[in-house]
C-alpha cells in the first residue's frame, strides 16, 4: 500500500507506519479520519492469524460507519476488523460472552433505551422535593464503583442519589441496564476476572481509540485492563485533540500522555498532526485564539487564502433571531454561492434546535434541512425497530449497499439476542426486505405495515411472546407519536409524510442544524452559531466555565472552511459569552 500516493503527508505516514503504540494529537482538519483509515488498513494487511482482530473504538456510530466504509473502499476485507462505540465494544466482547459470571446479568438482560430511561426517572423524581429534582439532573457516571451525580448543584446530590437507588432497583427488577451500567459491569468483569482481559488481549493485535479527549475514566480503565493483561500483546493507537474536550460535563477528559503511558504500561510514543487541510488562514488564526493547550497550526487547505468573513452579532434580538439566520442562509447561498449542504446552523441544546429546525423549514421552503425535529424518532441505536427502520427508510442504491448490509447484520443479531432463529444471511435478508413495496404516504402507518411484513417473514404473529421486541416496539411508536404532536403544535404537518422520514437516511443534501457537541468532527463552508451567551455557552451548570467556553468556541469556529457568523442575541437576559468579549479581535461587518 503506497501511502504517499494516497496523499498522506510525512507526519501522517510516520504515525501509520510506527511499529510501537502511538499517542497522536491531531489539530482540527489535520486528516485524522484519513490517518485512522490507513492505519486500520495497514494493520489489517499485517494480520497473519485468522483469530486476531483490529479493534477501532469511535465516539459515535456515525464515525464508525464512515471509517468502515473508507476501509472497504480500499478493497480490503473487514472480516477481522471490529469498529464501533465503547458501549458496543463492551456489550459484544465482554457482557454478552461473559454475563454468566455476573449474578446481575446471568439470567439475561436487555438495554433500556433513553426515552424509557427518562420515563422511569420522570415517575420517580416528583417524590423528591426541597430541592426539586428533574430527570436531567440525574445524569451520572461511575467513579471508583459508585454512581456519582454529574449535576453541578451539590445541594441536589442527596436527592439524586435517592432517585438513582430507586431507578437501579426498578432496572434490576426488569433485568435491564442502561448505558452507564454497560460500562460498570464491563469494568467489573474485567477487574474481577483477569482471564477475560487476557483472552481479549490475545485476540486484539491493536486497539485504536478515536477522540480520546472525550473518554471517561471507567472507559480508560477497561482498555488498560486489556493492555496490561498480556504485556506487549495488544498495541494502542490513540488519537484526539485536548482542545476539543467538550464532554467534561459527562465525565469525559483528555488524559495526559505520561498518565496514559504509566497506566497502560505500553511502549508508546507521542506524535502530532499540525497541518490543517480544512480552513482558511483567517479562520485558523481566529479559532487558535481559543486554544487551551497551545500549539502551532499551519494552513494547508485548498481555501487557505480565501477572504473569509468572521462576524460577531450582539445586536439582533431574540424576537428577530430566526429572521437573521434566514438572512445569513440566503446570503450564503445567493451571494457567496455556498451550497446548502455546506451550511451549518449551530445551537447549544437539542430541544430548542428541534423547534428552530421546524421553523426554518417553514420560512425556507425551497431549502432542505438535516436536523432534529424533522423526523419523529431519534437515533435510538439500541432500539431494534430503529435498526430495522434504517433499512426500511433507505434506498437500495449502490452507494448504500455496504451500509445496508451492515444494518441487516445488526437486525439479525438483534433477532438472535431476542431468541429468534434467523436462517437468513445479511445479503439474503436484505434481498427479501428490498422486495417489500408499500403504497402508503403516512410515515407512521408505513412503518407499522413494513414491520408487520417483516414479522411475517419469521412467522411471528404476536410480539407478546418476545417481550424485549415488544418493549422496543411500544417505546419506538410512543416516542414518535409524542414528537409528531409537538411538531403539529409548531404548525409543521409535513413531518408525517413518508418522504420526510426517508430524508433521515439519505446522504447529507441540506442545511445541517446541530448542537456544538453534535457537530464535532464535521466541516462546512459556512457556520452560523447562535445563543453564544453566558449560561448557555458554556452551560450554567458547567463547573469549568473558563476553559469550557474556550473549547466550545474553538470547536464551533474550527468547523468552518470559509465563513463564520457568531450571534449573541439579546433578549434572553444573558450577556454574551464572556470569552468572546474579552478576546480581542477585529470582526468584519455583518452582511446587509
Amino acid at each position: 500500500m503506497d501511502l504517499t500516493e494516497a496523499g498522506l503527508n510525512d507526519k501522517q505516514i510516520k504515525a501509520i507506519e510506527h511499529t510501537r503504540s502511538v499517542f497522536l494529537t491531531a489539530c482540527p482538519g489535520s486528516g485524522k479520519t484519513k490517518t485512522l483509515t490507513y492505519k486500520i488498513a495497514t494493520e489489517l494487511t499485517k494480520l497473519n492469524d485468522h483469530r486476531n482482530f483490529v479493534v477501532a473504538i469511535t465516539y459515535t456510530h456515525r464515525a464508525a460507519d464512515e471509517i468502515l466504509e473508507r476501509v472497504e473502499r480500499l478493497g480490503l476485507s473487514t472480516d477481522q476488523l471490529w469498529i464501533g462505540t465503547i458501549h458496543s465494544f463492551c456489550l459484544e466482547w465482554i457482557l454478552r460472552p461473559y454475563a454468566i459470571y455476573e449474578p446481575r446479568l446471568e439470567s439475561g438482560f436487555t438495554i433500556i433505551n433513553q426515552p424509557d430511561s427518562e420515563k422511569l426517572l420522570e415517575d420517580i423524581c416528583p417524590r423528591y422535593l426541597a430541592p426539586k429534582i428533574k430527570p436531567i439532573d440525574c445524569n451520572y457516571h461511575f467513579i471508583n464503583g459508585k454512581a456519582t451525580p454529574l449535576c453541578s448543584d451539590l445541594a441536589k446530590h442527596e436527592n439524586i442519589r435517592s432517585v438513582l437507588r430507586e431507578y437501579f432497583t426498578l432496572l434490576k427488577q426488569e433485568r435491564k441496564i442502561d448505558f452507564e451500567l454497560i460500562l460498570f459491569f464491563a469494568h467489573k468483569l474485567t477487574s474481577r476476572f483477569p482471564s477475560i482481559a487476557k483472552s481479549l488481549a490475545n485476540l486484539f493485535s491493536i486497539i485504536l481509540l478515536d477522540e480520546y479527549q472525550d473518554t471517561k475514566d471507567i472507559q480508560y480503565s477497561i482498555l488498560f485492563s486489556i493492555f496490561t493483561a498480556t504485556p506487549g500483546k495488544t498495541r494502542a493507537f490513540i488519537v484526539g485533540d485536548p482542545n476539543q474536550a467538550i464532554f467534561n460535563s459527562l465525565g469525559g477528559h483528555a488524559i495526559e500522555f505520561y498518565d496514559f503511558k504509566a497506566k497502560s504500561r505500553l511502549e508508546i510514543d507521542q506524535l502530532s498532526l499540525s497541518r490543517n487541510y480544512r480552513s482558511s488562514s483567517k479562520i485558523i488564526d481566529y479559532f487558535s485564539k481559543y486554544q487551551v493547550y497551545k500549539g502551532q497550526i499551519s494552513a494547508d487547505a485548498e481555501y487557505k487564502d480565501y477572504k473569509s468573513t468572521i462576524t460577531h452579532d450582539t445586536t439582533t434580538s431574540l424576537h428577530s433571531l430566526e429572521d437573521e439566520i434566514v438572512k445569513l442562509i440566503r446570503y450564503s447561498i445567493d451571494v457567496q454561492g455556498i451550497r446548502q449542504e455546506e451550511i451549518c446552523v449551530v445551537g447549544p441544546q437539542w430541544p430548542a434546535l428541534a423547534n428552530m429546525t421546524r421553523r426554518l423549514m417553514s420560512k425556507l421552503p425551497d431549502c432542505s434541512f438535516d436536523g432534529p425535529g424533522m423526523i419523529p424518532f431519534g437515533r435510538e441505536l439500541d432500539n431494534f425497530w430503529y435498526k430495522l427502520s434504517r433499512i426500511c427508510l433507505s434506498t437500495p442504491a449502490p452507494d448504500m449497499y455496504l451500509r445496508r448490509l451492515r444494518w441487516a447484520n445488526e437486525v439479525i443479531r438483534g433477532l438472535q439476542d431476542s431468541g429468534i432463529a434467523c436462517t437468513y444471511t445479511n445479503k439474503t435478508l436484505l434481498k427479501e426486505l428490498n422486495q417489500i413495496n408499500l403504497n402508503e404516504r403516512n410515515g407512521m402507518r408505513y412503518l407499522e405495515y413494513y414491520f408487520e411484513r417483516f414479522l411475517a417473514l419469521f412467522k411471528i404473529n404476536t410480539l407478546s411472546s418476545h417481550p424485549e421486541l415488544e418493549n422496543h416496539y411500544n417505546s419506538f411508536f410512543e416516542t414518535a407519536r409524542k414528537r409528531i404532536e409537538n411538531a403539529k403544535r409548531d404548525g409543521l404537518h409535513l413531518i408525517e409524510d413518508i418522504e420526510n422520514f426517508q430524508r433521515a437516511f439519505k446522504p447529507r443534501t441540506g442545511i445541517t442544524v446541530s448542537t456544538i457537541h453534535g457537530v464535532k468532527g464535521a466541516e462546512f463552508d459556512n457556520v452560523i452559531s447562535f445563543a453564544l451567551l453566558e449560561g448557555m455557552v458554556p452551560h450554567w451548570a458547567d463547573s469549568q466555565k473558563a476553559t469550557s467556553s474556550k473549547k466550545l468556541i474553538y470547536v464551533i469556529a474550527s468547523r468552518a472552511r470559509k465563513n463564520l457568523y457568531l450571534i449573541s442575541e439579546n433578549g434572553r437576559k444573558k450577556p454574551p459569552t464572556s470569552i468572546l468579549i474579552t478576546t480581542r479581535y477585529q470582526y468584519d461587518a455583518p452582511p446587509t
